[in-house]
């Protein structure tokens, strides 16, 4: 018979096996630690979209802007080289006076390149400003040699009908020097190393989805009235329906040879100061240079209203800029662009 204290010890040793036991058993059970994850963690949020590929010289969305270059073509506006061929296809069209009174283009294509344009003509003092800060092909039937080699040094191709460049062709429908025209596409063929690239933008132009300037900050027009010269007074007038100013030369709609009519929506009119050269045209008459660096007032026409600023430019080869009254940079709406260089002391501008 075993002694009391020798039986509490027994019960004693068995419950403490028991206790360890289920400890034991306790332990291993637990679930084992999940392992760290190395998946980076995901966002509900997709990304933005990568912004649209815009035309450079029209705002336009582009897909792909193609690598070819911007190409400034000198065309006529005397009343016999009217209509002209090509002008509606042009991304801006540069209005200069030249000696007489009559009118000259500088348009410039990139965006669309049609299968001719013309008349050309020959290019004047003041082309090599407008046309550097693009740094691309300037194409013209000729020219006194120190215009001609201001291109150059302005740092753009000349590609000159009289310098025997391909892609030039007289018509039959109308008589000498009007009947110059030219294939545009023969002429950017011809771009070197130097001058392949696309142009720069030349302007701001509203994001999408936002408003241009002239819209926001602007007052309504429905006209406006220049008066370059005595024989030189283009009229812009805002068509609702096309959702553009259209052309008339003074009472006549002013229109492409097939008959459409000449639209532009933004028509940016700077007030410049003209200058007599040295030089003169063959009847005579002094050869007229618009100064286009510097600054000066500006009036900027888009979507039916129209916005007084300024105009800046520190250079020949620098672009243009618009500022509105606040000093802000001005807007345009994303298309094609006039600019009518209006003189300073013999023009006029009057919106209605």
């Amino acid at each position: 018979m075993d002694h009391p204290q020798q039986t509490r010890r027994r019960l004693g040793a068995v419950l403490t096996a028991g206790v360890l036991l289920g400890s034991l058993a306790g332990c291993g059970s637990e679930a084992p630690a999940p392992a760290a994850s190395s998946a980076p963690a995901t966002s509900s949020t997709p990304p933005p979209p990568p912004p649209p590929e815009l035309w450079p010289l029209t705002g336009l969305e582009s897909g792909a802007v193609p690598p070819h270059p911007a190409l400034a073509v000198k065309i006529e506006n005397s009343v016999d080289a009217r209509p002209q061929t090509g002008l509606n296809a042009a991304d801006v069209v540069w209005e200069e006076v030249v000696e007489g009174g009559i009118t000259r283009y500088v348009a410039v294509y990139h965006s669309t390149v049609p299968p001719e344009i013309g008349p050309v003509r020959s290019i004047r003092p003041m082309d090599p400003a407008i046309a550097a800060p693009l740094k691309g092909l300037f194409a013209f039937s000729g020219g006194q040699k120190p215009y001609v080699d201001a291109v150059a040094a302005a740092g753009l191709q000349v590609v000159s009908q009289g310098a025997g460049a391909d892609g030039y062709h007289r018509i039959s429908s109308r008589s000498a020097p009007h009947n110059t025209y030219a294939d545009p596409n023969a002429l950017l063929a011809q771009a070197d190393p130097a001058h392949a690239a696309p142009p720069a933008p030349q302007f701001d132009y509203a994001e999408v989805g936002k408003e241009p300037t002239a819209v926001t900050a602007g007052t309504p027009a429905a006209t406006l009235q220049l008066s370059l010269s005595p024989s030189s007074r283009p009229v812009w007038t805002w068509s609702q329906p096309d959702g553009r100013w259209v052309r008339a030369e003074g009472t006549k709609p002013a229109v492409e040879a097939d008959g459409t009519p000449l639209r532009a929506t933004n028509v940016v009119v700077l007030r410049v100061d003209v200058v007599a050269t040295a030089a003169k045209d063959a009847a005579g008459n002094p050869v007229p240079e618009t100064v286009m660096v510097g600054s000066g007032e500006a009036l900027i026409a888009t979507a039916g209203r129209t916005l007084t600023g300024r105009w800046t430019k520190d250079g020949v080869g620098d672009r243009l800029f618009l500022t509105g009254p606040d000093g802000n940079q001005v807007r345009l709406a994303a298309g094609n662009t006039w600019i009518e260089l209006v003189p300073n002391r013999s023009g006029s501008v009057t919106v209605g």
